[in-house]
């Protein structure tokens, strides 16, 4: 990754980790062929940064992403809110199951278009015995800087073994 790819992280985050960020894009890379509509939807994304239970992945929006409005459409935002809340979960602990969803909320803040880029950042809140709560946050990157919140999203998936 380069650098700049990094200019968007909180200074509040710990460092990258090597190990989880390789065990994240293991993980995603094995889920790809196993979810179509992931696949179809995220194929693009990359993960840049994973730290025990935290995620960062950047997505250029395209036509697939877009409802009628010409905006980013609201079941792809709460599909990136599960798929993102499932990845930080498998950073948690470099977890190979990550449990199924008991809830997912998405609040949409404002829009992007067609080739904006996005950062998504996913954050396991807490990862309990049996039940597991995550965060996400969508924003606008603009200059490799945040600029703008799209959406957040709350995922709570039961993830007992």
């Amino acid at each position: 990754m380069s650098e700049t790819a990094f200019a968007s992280i909180p200074n509040s985050h710990p460092p990258n980790d090597d190990k989880v960020l390789a065990h994240v894009v293991e993980y995603q890379s094995a889920r790809l062929d196993k979810s179509p509509i992931y696949k179809f939807l995220l194929s693009d994304a990359e993960i840049y940064y994973a730290a025990p239970g935290l995620i960062v992945a950047r997505l250029t929006v395209t036509a697939n992403h877009i409802n009628a409005g010409g905006g980013l459409h609201g079941s792809v935002t709460a599909t990136i809110v599960d798929w993102a809340g499932g990845l930080c979960i498998a950073a948690y602990d470099c977890r190979q199951k990550t449990g199924v969803s008991v809830e997912i909320n998405v609040s949409y803040v404002s829009i992007v278009k067609v080739g904006d880029i996005i950062d998504i950042e996913g954050k396991a809140e807490k990862v309990g015995s049996n039940i597991a709560f995550t965060t996400v946050e969508i924003h606008q990157i603009v200059n490799d800087t945040r600029k703008k919140l799209v959406a957040t999203g709350r995922h709570t998936k039961f993830v007992r073994p």
